[in-house]
């Protein structure tokens, strides 16, 4: 039993490596390879699939060479690239970087499964170790954090990983052992430590698992924005109490399930029944259904993965080599059942990229993307559907409950470590200036594809500011690394925020305020061809004594070729009625210049451009700005002062800023 836990563990690190590569990966495909509203999305996609597409001659590659030796490389690569990565070099190395250790990644699985015909534990456990690291860590990776911290782990799962796939041994003996003493042991002890006839689905669903795990069912980042819907209501979310929370269970629930044995009359069913709600609860785009969704899909996407686990005793067959029983002795029957699983596994990273590019390339086409997670979900539930029940399957090489019990545990750390308690207010009002910040900050990477926390903290805190308006917020794409920016900024700012979706519930526009908000509002923009959507996001400041301060917060996001004016007008008219007379500022990224017929529909609906003094103050694109499309708009009883526009990198816009003389009492 003690190799067979090396092996699975072994499976599980590697699966934990792929996966951080994978979060360095995806997002340099639009903020360094291309340009998000600027490259061809059709161009982004080609080159992400085709990493994907060049994976599927592994196999062959595999059948030449053999197993170990092209895993042992692929390995080693892998994992050079992963330690590599920790360094955030950035640019077109960081792209590179991490297009070899995807490619590295993808042929290792590929030498794995023709080795392994009983991936599920391993597979399972690198999925629920890895959310709950993600977690603990509040969705702040180890590869971007680069403290002493991030190398040791990182070195310490580098080097187990390489341990493992290095380590000589007998297959052969470690599934023996795994029979009592009275069990007919002579085909295994003939296979020269061959792998069996089983194990084609569970690769298969590989991918699919892996996609479905980091977009719903195991990611921390959609958890806690499900929880900060919660607790606001109306379409808007805020800072929750205890966001990490849904974690443990989620992880609890999918690793339990895949790692028993399913119910003989009602395990076939609950599964896909489970992850198909699940799947639809996140395709209707809806924050306060993002919770359920995310513990459905957890629960079937584990009983899904558990029905595909055909382990059996070695004199009973498998579910996939029905009629074949002497198949083990023959080195032709082996040969072809690890080609099916390398294949296999390929074929499912391909449907993990399709997936994955078909979902969010929708927000640059414009075409509906609700159906892609329900596809791959009925694809999930189809194989895990049609698997015949194994009768005599073999105990796995860890205790269900026990390692259940322990990756929980690393779980239930999150709300300790990664929920910070949100400021409701930390000054004496009411105060004579407000500072406000308004910084389209494009999902928290730089200009040199990194993400970026310290450079937009510093960005934004160093000028002191009472409320900050963000632009381009992302919570748990996993296009963009699963990460939840606004939390995570907001933690290291001290102030609590109120979010607005756009796109969908995890991508949109956000209020950061070091005073108390009320009267939240959102309002949906009309689309006029531009595939991202938009909203506009209210809030009222309390300030105190009576005194209020309404915020509007936006992002508007013209149709190609031409200028947000139907938006423009209608975030004027919003914002307007929602003021009602009270102080009035709104900001964030307008898409449109100064003497723009955009422009002026806030300065006609009676707003001033509070930074009109600094003129020409240009803010995009931030290493070399040329255009002014960033902007603060205040009511004419507010006095601006000091507007700037600091330099950085840490955003390809750069932020505003100014001080507001409230107008006396």
């Amino acid at each position: 039993m003690r190799y067979r836990q090396v092996t699975t563990g072994t499976l599980a690190l590697g699966v934990l490596l792929l996966i951080d590569v994978l979060r360095v990966w995806l997002p340099g495909i639009i903020t360094i390879f291309g340009q998000a509203a600027s490259t061809p999305a059709e161009l982004m996609g080609a080159f992400a699939l085709g990493w994907f597409v060049l994976a599927m001659g592994a196999p062959a590659v595999v059948r030449r060479v053999g197993a170990r030796p092209v895993t042992v490389v692929a390995a080693v690569v892998l994992a050079l690239a992963r330690l590599v990565l920790t360094t955030a070099p950035g640019g077109r190395t960081q792209l590179w970087l991490a297009t070899v250790g995807l490619l590295a990644g993808l042929v290792w699985l590929v030498g794995v499964a023709a080795d392994t015909d009983r991936p599920v534990p391993g597979l399972a456990l690198g999925l629920a170790v890895d959310a709950a690291l993600h977690a603990v860590l509040d969705t702040f990776d180890l590869v971007w954090r680069g403290d002493w911290v991030a190398w040791l782990l990182s070195f310490v799962a580098v080097a187990l990983f390489l341990f493992g796939t290095i380590r000589p041994g007998s297959r052969a003996v470690a599934e023996a052992s795994a029979f009592p003493a009275d069990e007919p042991r002579a085909e295994m002890a003939g296979s020269g430590g061959r792998a069996g006839a089983g194990g084609v689905r569970a690769w298969l669903l590989a991918g699919p698992a892996l996609l479905l795990a980091g977009m719903v069912a195991l990611s921390p980042a959609l958890a806690r924005t499900g929880m900060s819907y919660l607790v606001a209501g109306d379409g808007v979310a805020r800072s929750p109490l205890l966001g990490m929370a849904p974690v443990p269970v989620a992880v609890a629930g999918f690793l339990y399930t895949a790692l028993t044995r399913p119910h003989e009359r009602w395990g076939r069913a609950y599964g896909p029944a489970a992850l198909l709600a699940g799947a639809v609860l996140f395709a209707l785009h809806q924050g306060d259904l993002l919770l359920p969704a995310v513990l459905l899909a957890a629960v079937g996407l584990g009983a899904c993965l558990s029905r595909t686990d055909d382990a059996t005793h070695p004199n009973s067959g498998t579910a996939d080599a029905a009629g074949t029983a002497d198949a083990a002795g023959a080195d032709g029957d082996d040969r072809r059942w690890a080609a099916r699983r390398g294949y296999a596994v390929a074929t499912g990273m391909l449907v993990f990229a399709l997936g994955a590019v078909g979902y969010y390339s929708a927000y640059d086409l414009g075409y509906p993307n609700a159906a892609v997670p329900v596809l791959v979900a009925v694809l999930v539930a189809v194989v895990a559907f049609a698997a015949r029940p194994v009768v005599h399957r073999l105990p796995g090489p860890f205790a269900p409950l026990r390692a259940t019990a322990a990756v929980t545990a690393l779980a239930l750390l999150a709300p300790v470590f990664a929920d910070d308690v949100p400021v409701a207010s930390n000054r004496e009002g009411p105060p004579k200036r407000l500072t406000v910040v308004a910084y389209n900050i494009r999902m928290g990477f730089g200009l040199d594809g990194r993400f970026d926390l310290a450079g937009l903290t510093d960005a934004v805190d160093r000028q002191r500011p009472d409320v900050v308006l963000l632009s381009e917020v992302d919570r748990a794409w996993l296009l963009n690394g699963g990460h939840d920016t606004l939390d995570l900024l907001a933690d290291r700012l001290g102030m609590a925020y109120v979010f607005g979706p756009a796109a969908d519930p995890v991508w949109g526009d956000a209020v950061l305020s070091r005073w108390p908000v009320t009267d939240l509002r959102t309002r949906a923009l009309p689309a006029v061809g531009a595939p991202t959507g938009a909203q506009a996001l209210a809030v009222t400041l309390d300030l105190g004594a009576g005194v209020r301060t309404a915020v509007v917060s936006t992002h508007l996001q013209p149709p190609p070729g031409q200028g947000p004016v139907v938006q423009a007008r209608a975030v004027a008219t919003f914002a307007t009625e929602y003021a009602a007379g009270r102080p009035l500022v709104v900001a964030g990224d307008l898409n449109t210049e100064p003497g723009d017929e955009a422009f002026e529909q806030f300065t006609g609906a009676g707003l001033v451009d509070a930074l009109a003094a600094a003129r020409p103050l240009a803010t995009s694109p931030a290493d070399d700005p040329r255009e002014q499309i960033d902007h603060v708009f205040v009511s004419p009883g507010l006095t601006a002062t000091d507007p700037v526009a600091p330099r950085g990198t840490a955003s390809d816009h750069l932020p505003v800023a100014v001080t507001l003389t409230l107008p006396p009492r």
